[in-house]
């Protein structure tokens, strides 16, 4: 199982919108029982608090339910248990290795690294457009999902090394 954390800054916007979509997405590609995914937020802000009114909107109306999300802070532990941490933005990655104490096994990255047009997700909670935050997500999460499917094909692979007993012929 490809264990997936999503972060911004507080885990009410972007990081529970990701977390979200991309259940959906993987849910949708039968995936569901490979992927695990959660969110968190590098602050403390916002923690205990539901989903922001405007991403839950913007989930509803295409039918991802988010109903009893609250935010949470990642801790240095999230390291440990995630495979993949993706941030929204360039200073959630900062704030991630500082928090975790760097990045020693590249595990850190930004959702819009999955796409052809790498950056930040722009920032629902100053300028109101959930749309074009959506539209970022998932765009990154169709990116990132493509990436998974392909580690997850490389991992159920038999390894060429390993004889195809079915398809020996027996010693004589």
């Amino acid at each position: 199982m490809l264990r997936i954390l999503f972060v911004c800054y507080g885990n009410i916007c972007r990081s529970t919108m990701a977390e979200f979509v991309m259940k959906s997405k993987a849910e949708k590609a039968g995936l569901s029982d490979k992927i695990y995914v959660e969110s968190a937020g590098t602050s403390d802000e916002e923690v205990g608090n539901p989903v922001y009114p405007g991403t839950r909107r913007a989930l509803a109306k295409r039918g991802i339910d988010c109903s009893g999300k609250t935010a949470r802070q990642t801790t240095r532990d999230d390291y440990r248990r995630f495979d993949y941490i993706v941030g929204m933005e360039l200073a959630n990655k900062l704030d991630l290795k500082r928090i975790y104490g760097g990045d020693a096994l590249g595990k850190i990255s930004l959702l819009l690294d999955y796409t052809d047009k790498p950056g930040d997700i722009d920032d629902p909670w100053y300028h109101r457009d959930f749309e074009l935050t959506f539209r970022q997500i998932d765009a990154g999460c169709d990116g990132l999902l493509a990436e998974l499917k392909k580690k997850l094909a490389v991992d159920v692979q038999p390894s060429e090394t390993t004889p195809d007993k079915k398809n020996r012929r027996p010693e004589t």
